[in-house]
């Protein structure tokens, strides 16, 4: 069995919504074990915050939701690292609202964000990944596998329980091609994406530690522990994980 220490080359990384959270903690992590990784998002001051946490980071601003924005990554991608081993598909919105509360704007950017751009961006990549024998890591999120409803956030919930679809259906149909595609559901994160989404400072505080009691393990998990998931899952000693959805979530989807 290949292991990673039988590889003889920095891969190459792509980390959509690298400048925050999960996708910062990622970057990090393929950095550490020696790839080279090159963050996407559309802000400068958080992409260039990840960027300077290690000098294997590279940033680019674009936006993955406009017409030419997942061949912009591509080619970048192609250019600055030349190549692609690891595309992470990890950007993400969110915005709390019932049915009778929703926007147009609100769903149109979630679905396009969270769903729509993954799509066009992994098939944008797929040559690349063909041609290193790739993996697609797909973020999704422990409250969207099924178990639950997500009041207030069902659109949000929709998108990554469609992620986790194409998870699978991508692993079949892509294994011919050998390229490995799996997902990663993370339960309760700090990662401050209910401030980003529009709540209070204390309200997203209030909220974690109401949540806390619910959790098995007795606490929120931290964006590290996510990214090194990341990391492990798309190292060669997982290379027969295809297809599945790691739920880590310190318990929570199981009570």
């Amino acid at each position: 069995m290949v292991t990673s220490s039988d590889r003889t080359h920095a891969r190459a990384v792509v980390v959509t919504g690298g400048g925050t959270g999960i996708g910062r903690a990622a970057a990090c992590a393929f950095a550490e074990r020696g790839d080279r990784v090159l963050v996407v998002g559309r802000s400068e001051p958080t992409l260039r915050e990840t960027a300077d946490t290690h000098p294997r980071i590279l940033h680019l601003v674009a936006d993955i939701c406009e017409p030419q924005g997942p061949g912009t990554v591509v080619d970048t991608a192609l250019e600055r690292l030349g190549g692609l081993d690891v595309l992470v598909n990890n950007a993400a919105t969110a915005s709390f609202a019932d049915l009778p509360g929703l926007e147009h704007e609100s769903v149109q950017a979630q679905v396009q964000t969270n769903l729509v751009a993954p799509i066009l961006l992994t098939q944008k990549a797929l040559k690349a990944l063909e041609a290193s024998g790739g993996v697609v890591v797909n973020v999704g999120s422990a409250g969207a596998l099924g178990l639950r409803s997500l009041p207030g956030n069902a659109v949000y919930g929709a998108t990554k329980a469609a992620l986790d679809h194409l998870t699978r259906t991508w692993a079949v149909e892509l294994a011919d091609r050998g390229v490995r595609v799996v997902g990663i559901a993370p339960g309760l994160i700090d990662t401050g994406v209910g401030v980003r989404a529009g709540m209070t400072r204390e309200a997203y505080d209030d909220f974690l530690a109401g949540m806390t009691p619910r959790i098995p393990s007795g606490r929120v998990g931290a964006p590290e522990e996510i990214g090194n998931w990341v990391v492990r899952l798309s190292e060669p000693e997982a290379s027969y994980v295809n297809g599945t959805v790691v739920t880590i979530d310190g318990g929570l989807s199981v009570t």
